[in-house]
């Protein structure tokens, strides 16, 4: 039985991340699902809880949780965000955070530091885990989950237009898109093949997102021939946004839509040996 194994890269508890190993080609990932924020961190932070947790990913762990191989980020983005390049993963100024002020008063260089080894770390380790997986198959994709909000003007506000808010957003900018074109039209096909409240599920491509995340771009860039990483944005229609509500019954469908792309991931795979 495969075990989770636990990394703690930098200083603090509970651990920044998890990850769980798994028989497939096929990996899971919700790096911004995290909420955890560092014991010296803490103090100097000004923006409230609830600010911070409608740009963070909640629940996004849940859409993977039937992933064969899982990576769970559990350290907030407001502390280190590891989807930004190195240089601009930590939110120092307010155009970095949604016009958020972060910080009560700028962080110390240490703590700055801590985090950025933070950054150096998870990539560090993603790459270890992902050469190992290139070994066993060849090939491997990455399915980089996160979600987005479609209510900015309010919990009363007028929702974003449909047009521009996919109910699924596939990014693939950093991708060679006509390599990868079986890998991505499968997986495409099997979520726009699904169902949601008796209505088919909007799924489309580099609409409100393009997928130009460090993570995609660094699988892309470090396997150019074996590795597809594809960028999944949920928008948070499975969540009321503004309070942080869930709902359970949409949350545990989606992830059954999402599990269900794992043997056609596998066997897309496959076809192009």
């Amino acid at each position: 039985m495969n075990k989770p194994t636990f990394n703690n890269a930098a200083s603090g508890s509970p651990a920044n991340w998890t990850i769980k190993l798994g028989e497939s080609p096929v990996i899971g990932t919700a790096i911004h699902s995290g909420s955890d924020i560092g014991r010296a961190c803490q103090s100097l932070l000004c923006i409230s809880d609830s600010d911070r947790l409608r740009e963070e990913d909640p629940f996004t762990e849940q859409f993977i949780a039937d992933f064969p191989t899982q990576i769970i980020v559990h350290r907030s983005r407001f502390q280190v965000d590891l989807n930004r390049a190195r240089e601009a993963a930590i939110y120092l100024l307010p155009n970095q955070s949604w016009g958020l002020n972060v910080w009560r008063k700028p962080p110390a260089e240490e703590i700055i530091n801590e985090s950025l080894a933070c950054h150096d770390a998870f990539y560090a380790e993603l790459k270890r885990v992902l050469i190992n997986v290139e070994k066993r198959y060849g090939r491997f994709v990455l399915v980089d989950v996160h979600s987005y909000n479609h209510r900015r003007e309010g919990p009363d506000g007028v929702p974003t237009s449909r047009d521009v808010a996919p109910d699924i957003n596939i990014g693939t900018f950093s991708m060679d898109r006509a390599r990868w074109a079986p890998v991505v039209h499968a997986f495409m096909e099997t979520l726009s093949g699904q169902r949601l409240n008796g209505e088919p599920i909007d799924v489309r491509e580099n609409v409100s997102f393009q997928g130009k995340g460090e993570q995609t771009r660094f699988v892309h860039a470090n396997f150019p021939q074996t590795g597809c990483a594809i960028a999944v944005e949920f928008k948070k229609i499975f969540m009321d946004e503004w309070s942080g509500d869930p709902d359970w019954e949409t949350i545990e469908r989606l992830r059954a839509m999402l599990a269900s792309t794992v043997p056609v991931l596998e066997s897309a795979l496959r076809a192009m040996q």
